[in-house]
Order: C-alpha cells, then structure tokens, then sequence
C-alpha cells in the first residue's frame, strides 16, 4: 500500500480514538451534572417559595391591620349608639356596623386561608432544603468519583494525542492538508473502506477503475461521489481460510 495511504488511514484511525474519548468525558460528565442540575433546581424552587411566603405574609400583615381597624371602628360605633337620638341615626349605625362586620368575617378567612398557605409552603420549603441537605452531603464525593475517571480518561487521551503528533510529523505536510480539507466535513469517515465494490462512508458502488486502483493501493484514491479516502481493508486470517 501507498506509504502516504498508509499514514492517511493511520491517521484516521488515531482521530476516531480522539473523538471516542468524548462521549466517555460526557458519561463521566453526566452523574455530576445532573446532580448540579438538580441542586439549581431546588434553589430556584426554594427562593421562589421564600418570597410567595413574604408576599403572602404581608397581605396577612394588611388584613390584620384592617381586622384591628374594623374592631376599633365596631368598638366607637358602640359606644356612638348611647347617644343615638332619631331613627335615622339608629339605621345609619346599624348599616355601618353590618358592613364592619361582613368585612370582620372576610378578614378573618383571609387571614386563616393564608396562615394555611403560608403553612403549606413552609413544609415544601423543609422538604426541599432536607433534599438540598442530602445533595450538598454528597456532592463532594460524588466530584471526587468523576474527577478520578476524568484522570484516568485524559491520561489515556494524552498517549493518543501523542501518537497522532508522532504520526503527523512523519507525513507530508500537502497529503496531510488535504486529509484535513476532507476531515472538515465528513470527520471521522474521512477514510473508509471499500466493500462489495461501494464506498462505506456514501454507500455508492465506484466504477471498475476506481475498484482496480484502491485495490492496488499504489495512489491516493478519492471516492468519485463524495470524495472519502477509499482503501481496502487487509483480509484476517480467518476471513483468508473461509
């Protein structure tokens, strides 16, 4: 096989390593993420509960303030009943004090409507910051078992990048640029195997010529439709015995 082939396949091979290593970096990633996640999801849940308790607890405030109001008012309307002298004051009193009364009741609701509400969320809040509680307890951990399989990735990930600055620096600099023109789009189907006379990376059958070049191996060969690097794979000695 072409040298230069040879280096281009080599080459491809080590990048596809290269990129192999990404979705185990986000696997490693996952546990730690989500757990991040969620701990910002339940601050959020938190704060959000926090201050629908404050506005809850200062309409509470307003409407015991406007029930000790309304108890002074019925109060001075009590006393202003001694001194009732006609029929028309009498009514007037008695329709202030219905209404002062009707909104007593109303107050009185409101405030008990919101005690349970406020009540309510307060017990969400406990539930939430007894999960934060659990999460902070074991995030530690949890960032010390990914940083240990991130070593051991990246570890594996440097032998490689140094296998591909080894081979980059025996290749000529003009086939190289070239593989990287092609690499650009079709990443790490950039050099592809030849089978039952089609490209594996576009699935398209080559003409005779071309089949009989990459089979000789002697030039650099392009796939006519897509432009893929074409080689042969060498046969196993099991697929040469059956």
């Amino acid at each position: 096989m072409n040298k230069h082939l040879e280096q281009l396949i080599d080459l491809s091979t080590v990048d596809k390593e290269i990129d192999a290593f990404e979705p185990q970096i986000e696997e490693a990633n996952y546990k730690l993420e989500t757990i991040l996640a969620t701990q910002a999801s339940l601050i959020t849940q938190i704060e959000l509960l926090q201050n629908e308790i404050k506005d809850e607890q200062v309409k509470k405030s307003k409407n015991e303030l406007h029930l000790a109001e309304l108890s002074a008012k019925l109060e001075e309307n009590s006393k202003k009943s001694a001194d009732v002298k006609t029929e028309r004051e009498m009514k007037s009193l008695q329709l202030e004090e219905e209404i002062a009364k009707e909104q007593v009741t109303f107050a009185n609701e409101e405030i008990e409507r919101l005690d349970k509400l406020i009540s309510a969320k307060e017990e969400k809040v406990a539930e939430l910051e007894s999960e934060m509680a659990e999460i902070n307890a074991n995030l530690e951990t949890i960032k010390a078992e990914v940083d240990k399989k991130l070593a051991v990735i990246d570890g594996e990930r440097q032998k490689v990048f140094a296998k591909k600055e080894q081979l980059v620096a025996q290749m000529n600099q003009k086939g190289l640029a070239f593989y990287q023109k092609i690499r650009r789009w079709a990443k790490n189907t950039t050099a592809v195997p030849v089978k039952h006379q089609a490209c594996m990376g576009c699935y398209m059958a080559i003409n005779d010529k071309t089949y009989s070049e990459v089979i000789k191996g002697e030039e650099i060969t392009n796939c006519p439709h897509c432009g893929r690097l074409l080689y042969i794979e060498p046969v196993t000695e099991d697929e040469a015995s059956a």
